[in-house]
């Protein structure tokens, strides 16, 4: 059955953000998530826990977190924490430090590293014992009975492949239904690789959204979207494709082509519909990136990259009219997913 998630940025007030998690929890959403990024936007790990004492169903984490703005041990501690207090529903969504780095004037980390700190995060986080700066280190309060599903967030093939090795789920930032098969066909090699079974690793499409029969409006409401994807694309084309052609060769020009006309982003207008670095995206790139259209329009896209794998759609609800957004899908397109499913199982008996 599709899980479905809404993510917050971090903008909106405390107050608001609590009655929105509260109505997509009643209307048949499992996941609450939050960006992370603590300059631009509140404080994630505060947001999160306060999230769990208003909720008592979904899972909560956020999307994503990185592990070299905070220390390991503290980003540990704030799962293990989280668990307690929300009775086991943190989860963690983690990548290598996009805004949260770069806004600082940081890089982000490598894949190495964070796929080290993921481990380690994990372990000390359901109560498991590191070996870190030279001492062991653990939480003696912590609940070994919680654990901590770990989704990692890439595009390329390095981090596609490489996160097999310990993802219960995988984060792709795009709604594009056939690059889609070409980031799952990553996962999929690195999975045979660390002799994963198939299907034992979730995928997670996370995109905004919007509403509407008119075209115009939902394009610029989420414009935004493809010019952050852009900053990962653009880190794809410099690291791997220039500099390992044999490992690029096989990258969709579809993922990279619409980068070329970009000039530069501002972090201080991150995820922003209304900032100054969007002017190279076209139309069609817009349309393929996220979910925009009538709410047939939704139900169709969103079936194809069920049938292609999707196992949770994460809407990034930061597009305006988010109210509005919960309730068309709580009632007129989870319930769609909602019946397929019923109906599977009652073919199955």
């Amino acid at each position: 059955m599709l899980d479905f998630g809404i993510c917050f940025k971090g903008d909106i007030s405390p107050e608001r953000t609590i009655k929105l998690a509260k109505a997509a929890e009643k209307g048949g959403f499992t996941y609450v998530w939050t960006f992370d990024s603590h300059i631009l936007w509140k404080e994630c790990y505060t947001m999160l826990t306060l999230l769990a004492t208003e909720t008592e169903i979904v899972k909560l984490g956020p999307c994503v977190t990185n592990p070299a703005v905070r220390d390991i041990t503290v980003t540990a501690s704030n799962f293990a924490a989280l668990n307690l207090i929300s009775k086991g529903r943190a989860v963690c969504g983690i990548g290598r430090g996009d805004s949260s780095r770069r806004v600082m004037g940081f890089k982000p980390t490598t894949v190495d590293e964070m796929m080290h700190a993921i481990g380690q995060i994990k372990l000390m986080a359901e109560g498991g014992k590191i070996f870190y700066e030279g001492k062991d280190q653990w939480f003696p309060w912590a609940n070994s009975k919680y654990k901590l599903p770990m989704w990692i967030a890439g595009y390329g093939p390095k981090v596609l492949r490489a996160s097999a090795e310990r993802a219960d789920g995988i984060v792709l930032q795009i709604a594009d239904t056939d690059l889609f098969s070409w980031f799952k066909s990553q996962v999929d090699a690195g999975a045979k690789q660390f002799n994963r079974k198939p299907g034992e690793i979730e995928f997670m499409v996370a995109a905004p959204v919007f509403v509407s029969k008119d075209m115009k409006k939902c394009r610029a409401q989420v414009r935004w979207f493809p010019a952050m994807v852009g900053n990962h694309v653009a880190d794809i084309v410099k690291n791997v494709i220039e500099k390992d052609p044999e490992m690029g060769k096989g990258i969709p020009t579809q993922l990279t082509d619409y980068i070329k006309g970009r000039k530069g982003y501002d972090y201080r207008q991150h995820a922003d519909k209304d900032a100054d670095h969007l002017d190279f995206i076209p139309e069609h790139i817009i349309d393929r990136f996220s979910v925009i259209g009538d709410v047939d329009a939704h139900v169709e896209k969103l079936k194809t990259l069920e049938s292609k794998g999707m196992d949770q759609f994460n809407i990034y609800l930061m597009c305006g009219e988010e109210e509005k957004i919960v309730e068309v899908y709580s009632k007129e397109i989870i319930p769609e997913f909602r019946k397929k499913a019923k109906s599977a199982k009652a073919k199955k008996k």
